[in-house]
């Protein structure tokens, strides 16, 4: 099976300072890849490049048949193919507020794709079903808890068919049980092919859902591997030092599985 993304010697460069100096990682279909490191060592960086929200200055990227080079972020009527593979969630979600679930899920597809409302309206009123939030279409980000908003974003970054999601802190604002729930929809997104790429600080949830973990520090890769391995029996002291922070509670039994079912939209 292709990479779903691949990146080689990725640098980015803030001001005078390197954030990142050569990251490579590959991200195969099917894979949930957590990305780990301290406060400050490039995870996020490394996803806005990933997402065309950042430019970089040296390396490449490449996202299916789809690839990045070195330089300023391109126009956005260049990034249609990178808009259609690619999905993010924002630890924040940055749903937009005057809009409703069902409107910031269909937003992209009409005015950046060219579908018909009804067409929109349709795979995002699926997608919402599927991630349980169906019920909450017509409710504004404002009425929705934590782990609603969170499932409408997922739902938005979905909607393209993206061959990768990319997520930043997904478990930050999720109490225990969310948590859970949201491990088993990753689960039955990986299994339906698409690769993921999870900036994350929680170990709890790495272990118990990721497939691979890679950990950065000092804008590199520095240790890489299956989760039982790298955060069982670290090599690296920046993998050791981030075992040693504050733990996130371990992830409650999930409720009932949302079932994603692998439909090219």
């Amino acid at each position: 099976m292709s990479a779903s993304l691949v990146i080689r010697g990725l640098e980015v460069m803030r001001a005078e300072r390197a954030v990142l100096r050569g990251v490579d990682l590959t991200v195969g279909p099917g894979e949930i890849c957590a990305l780990m490191g301290l406060s400050g060592s490039g995870k996020s960086t490394i996803l806005r490049s990933v997402a065309a929200l950042l430019g970089f200055s040296a390396g490449t990227i490449t996202v299916g048949d789809f690839a990045l080079r070195p330089g300023p972020v391109p126009r956005e009527s260049a990034l249609k193919g990178l808009r259609s593979t690619v999905g993010m969630v924002f630890q924040a979600h940055s749903l937009f507020e005057h809009l409703t679930a069902l409107e910031n899920v269909t937003l992209a597809p009409v005015h950046a794709f060219g579908w018909t409302a009804e067409r929109a309206r349709g795979v995002a009123m699926e997608l919402l079903a599927e991630l349980g939030v169906a019920a909450r279409s017509g409710a504004y980000p404002r009425e929705l808890s934590g782990g609603e908003a969170q499932r409408v974003a997922i739902a938005r970054a979905l909607a393209p068919g993206p061959l990768m999601l990319l997520m930043d802190e997904p478990t930050s604002a999720l109490d225990p049980a969310r948590r859970g729930a949201l491990g088993e929809t990753l689960r039955e997104l990986a299994g339906h092919g698409r690769g993921l790429l999870i900036a994350t600080h929680d170990v709890e949830f790495v272990e118990a859902y990721a497939t691979r973990v890679a950990v950065l520090s000092e804008g590199v890769v520095v240790e890489e591997g299956l989760p039982s391995a790298v955060l069982n029996q670290p090599s690296h002291d920046a993998t050791r030092a981030l075992l040693h922070g504050p733990k996130a509670p371990p992830p409650a039994p999930a409720t009932p599985a949302i079932r994603i079912h692998g439909k090219e939209h």
